[in-house]
């Protein structure tokens, strides 16, 4: 379910899986989530979540194992200085190499708690986008956030008409060889809250989202 990337004293970095919470769901309280898994495995003592990921999102998260940290990296993240890297696989072939989604986002809306575009009620969002590889009807893209929006780098990829494979959610088509949103959280950047020093970790593209490429590049 995850892979220890990075470990000492004040921090964790982990490679996660799918699917799988980050904290408890509201309405599942008895399922598993990364961070009772987390903190079952460091013998009870505290953890602290600095950020997170959708269930069905994979990749690379960072944890505080000490209140220090906590508040340190929480400055980092309120401040946009942790750099934070996604791939997405998405429909059709952009038009552009190079693209910053800027739509303002309303997260939590409806009964299916979804994110909207909204440029009276939503929050500045942006996300720079790049093509890594085109295929036919399909494309990998590097995604960079400059804020935290919930949903943020799927939103702004389905508001351009490009939802990512998988995520029926906003908008993509079901998708037989891939049962949820193609979206990986490929790396992450931040100082060390401690040591000062500046760190980078990268998780490599999971079995299924790697096979899905392959799929592509076949068709």
């Amino acid at each position: 379910m995850f892979n220890i990337l990075y470990k000492d004293k004040h921090l964790l970095v982990v490679d996660k899986s799918a699917p799988l919470a980050v904290i408890p769901e509201g309405w599942d309280k008895t399922a598993p989530n990364l961070h009772a898994l987390l903190e079952k495995q460091f013998g009870g003592k505290k953890i602290w979540v600095v950020h997170r990921l959708d269930k069905g999102t994979t990749g690379v998260m960072l944890f505080a194992r000490s209140a220090e940290a906590h508040r340190h990296l929480n400055t980092q993240f309120e401040r946009h200085e942790i750099e934070k890297v996604y791939h997405a696989i998405v429909e059709g072939e952009p038009e552009w190499d190079e693209y910053s989604a800027r739509h303002a986002l309303h997260a939590n809306v409806g009964r299916k708690h979804r994110t909207v575009a909204d440029r009276v009620r939503g929050k500045p969002s942006q996300t720079d986008l790049r093509v890594l590889q085109r295929f036919f009807d399909h494309a990998l893209l590097e995604a960079r956030p400059k804020t935290g929006r919930t949903h943020q780098v799927r939103v702004h990829c389905a508001e351009m008409g490009h939802p990512l494979v998988g995520d029926t959610l906003y908008g993509a088509e079901p998708n037989p060889n891939f049962g949820r949103p193609a979206l990986h959280a490929f790396s992450i950047a931040f100082v060390h809250p401690i040591s000062g020093q500046k760190l980078h970790f990268s998780a490599p593209h999971p079995n299924d989202f790697s096979e899905l490429i392959d799929l592509l590049e076949e068709a």
